[in-house]
C-alpha cells in the first residue's frame, strides 16, 4: 500500500522504557506473519490503544511523537512494518518496511 503519510509528518508511537534503553513496542500479526510498530495519528488514540497492545509486565511504556521518516528509516532496517491504527487497535493503513522517500 503506498502511504500517505509525508516524510516531516509527525507521528505517535510506544516507546518502551523511556529515558532508559528506549526502543518501540513491536507487535507480531499472526494471521500476516509480519513484525509491526504501531503508530497513531494522535497522542490521545495511541494511548488509548496502547492497553490494547502486548507489553511486558514490569516495563514501562510512554507514547512519544516522532517523525514518520525517522520511524519509517528504523523500521526498514529492522524488518519491522508500520501499521497505522485507530484506538481500538484496527488497522487504517500498512506501511512496508522498504517504504523509500525521493
Amino acid at each position: 500500500m503506498t502511504t500517505t503519510l509525508k516524510p516531516d509528518t509527525w507521528i505517535w508511537v510506544i516507546v518502551q522504557d523511556p529515558g532508559g534503553n528506549e526502543q518501540f513496542l513491536g507487535q507480531y500479526d499472526d494471521k500476516q506473519e509480519i513484525s509491526f510498530i504501531p503508530a497513531f495519528y494522535e497522542k490521545d488514540v495511541a494511548q488509548q490503544c496502547q492497553g490494547k497492545l502486548i507489553t511486558e509486565k514490569g516495563k514501562k511504556y510512554e507514547a512519544q511523537a516522532i517523525l514518520f521518516q525517522e520511524l519509517a528509516k528504523d523500521a526498514a532496517q529492522h524488518g519491522f512494518a508500520i501499521f497505522m491504527l485507530n484506538a481500538d487497535g484496527e488497522i487504517l493503513e500498512e506501511i512496508s518496511p522498504s517504504v523509500r522517500f525521493s
